[in-house]
């Protein structure tokens, strides 16, 4: 059998896509899912202090408001329970196939399908459509002697809730996004904590609080009150692609926030010191919390900046000592530029998608690649924020995408592909436009490819992505009638 469309993954691209498909009158639909549940980065990321850095009301979907959260960030807990009320409401949950990795896809260009390999069987669909994100591979440093570690490690995505860290010595390498979230919570409970800094984030105080009974009550009773406080929330962030993308000199007014912070959480001048990057603020992903600066001054909690040389069997070493320690937290990030690896994708002429890369990640408006035709990446290349919600991201995508599908549908077509010109203008665009923005201001980040290229963000504002995915242009495919009967 062959299926209308198959879609890979689970997380809010493949849940989001699969609701709106269906909303559509395209039932016909199959969810690939290697994991034994729904979530994504949700659902992988279970560590201590796990939570979103947007606001709850702008990351859930439009057509399903929650007005009950807990506090203003939402914990990961609650999205993804969120995001399993979603698919069991809207009936995508039965669409899931879980335990089924896709291993392969190659297209048939005779016959206008996907043949799609699984650890679970062969499938074959009319449209493909990747949501595996950008964060759902983990990067396990490259540090002689790792394997040779005698006690506890894992990636902060693996999380070992097995682990008893009570009382016990723990270093942390990495100081992104999950580590500055899991450093105040396990310092807690460990006897000592090292954490191993080889560059210093930005880190602005975190607005977050729990939500009252009664501003739960009002923003589900009275009419048009969340809408108003998702609108507002939007308004706030949007406003921030103004120091990103066009003039960067706004950073000082983060900058200031971040030196408060650092000031207010941090009295040793020496630490503080160490504390401060070496880099332009937004270069990198500037990062949320308010306690991560006082854990760092807690006198059980010491700050390494001389770079790692080896893991021990008892522990890690730098140039100038060797720690020992019981557990290792690698809180080392993601593979992000790869998007669909490791799978092997083959379009038109047996192409692979990888070869089709060579040069760095490559989609139009970061959603179809020449080459490959009925093929639909969400969170693709030029789609990554610093400022607002993937999810608005991800909402224009899917309007984008049902607009490729329903134009097979309504013309009789076997396959849409876009042109190699139009994909190849639209990367030149996003190059040029990148140049002047914050992220190629000199550092190393996860925005970029191994050539030092930012292949991950989009270089606008998000209603103006909104505008430009509002519905396909037909001038930007080459297209075939299906084949008769």
């Amino acid at each position: 059998m062959t299926h209308s469309v198959v879609i890979i993954g689970s997380g809010f691209g493949g849940i989001g896509m699969a609701i709106r498909l269906r909303e559509a009158g395209i039932h016909d639909v199959v969810i690939l899912e290697k994991a034994g549940g729904l979530g994504g980065t949700w659902r992988d990321n279970t560590y201590p202090g796990a939570a979103c850095d947007v606001p709850s009301h702008l990351y859930s979907f439009s057509f399903e408001p929650k007005t009950d959260w807990s506090r203003r960030f939402p914990p990961q807990s609650e999205i993804l329970d969120y995001l399993w009320h979603c698919a069991r409401k809207y009936g995508a949950l039965e669409k899931v196939r879980f335990g089924t990795e896709v291993t392969e896809a190659r297209f048939d260009e005779d016959r206008a399908v996907w043949k799609i390999s699984t650890t679970a069987g062969e499938l074959e669909s009319r449209v493909l459509v990747s949501a595996c994100g950008q964060l759902n591979r983990p990067v396990w440093p490259r540090i002689e002697g790792r394997e040779s570690f005698t006690g506890t490690s894992f990636h902060s995505a693996r999380w070992d809730h097995g682990a008893d860290l009570r009382g016990k010595r723990i270093a942390v390498i990495g100081t992104g996004a999950s580590a500055i979230q899991i450093v105040p919570e396990i310092a807690k409970e460990a006897a000592e904590l090292r954490l191993f800094q080889r560059s210093a984030p930005y880190v602005i105080d975190k607005p977050d609080r729990l939500y009252r009974g009664w501003e739960k009550a009002a923003l589900k009773n009275v009419p048009g009150l969340y809408g108003l406080s998702r609108a507002r929330v939007y308004a706030l962030y949007e406003a921030r692609a103004l120091g990103f993308i066009k003039y960067p000199k706004l950073m000082s007014l983060l900058e200031n926030r971040f030196r408060n912070a650092l000031k207010d959480g941090v009295e040793d001048p020496v630490l503080r010191e160490a504390l401060i990057p070496g880099y332009p603020m937004g270069c990198k992903r500037i990062l949320i919390s308010s306690d991560y600066y006082p854990t760092l001054a807690r006198p059980d909690v010491d700050l390494i900046t001389d770079p790692i040389e080896e893991i021990t069997p008892s522990g890690v070493r730098t140039a100038e000592r060797e720690y020992d320690v019981d557990v290792i937290v690698y809180a080392t990030g993601f593979q992000t530029t790869e998007f669909l690896s490791p799978m092997k994708i083959a379009g038109r002429d047996g192409r692979e998608l990888n070869e089709a890369w060579r040069d760095g990640a490559q989609a139009h408006l970061g959603i179809t690649v020449s080459g490959f035709p009925n093929l639909f990446l969400l969170y693709g290349p030029y789609t990554n924020l610093g400022h607002n919600s993937i999810i608005y991201m991800l909402e224009s995508q899917f309007r984008y995408v049902l607009g490729c599908v329903e134009t097979l549908r309504r013309h009789g077509l076997g396959w849409i592909d876009v042109r190699p010109d139009v994909q190849d203008a639209f990367t030149r665009e996003m190059q040029e436009r990148l140049r002047s923005t914050v992220w190629q201001a000199g550092c190393r980040s996860w925005y970029m490819d191994a050539d030092g290229k930012v292949v991950n963000n989009w270089p606008g504002f998000t209603f103006a992505y909104r505008r430009a995915t509002r519905r396909p242009d037909p001038r930007h495919f080459r297209a075939r009638k299906a084949a008769a009967g």
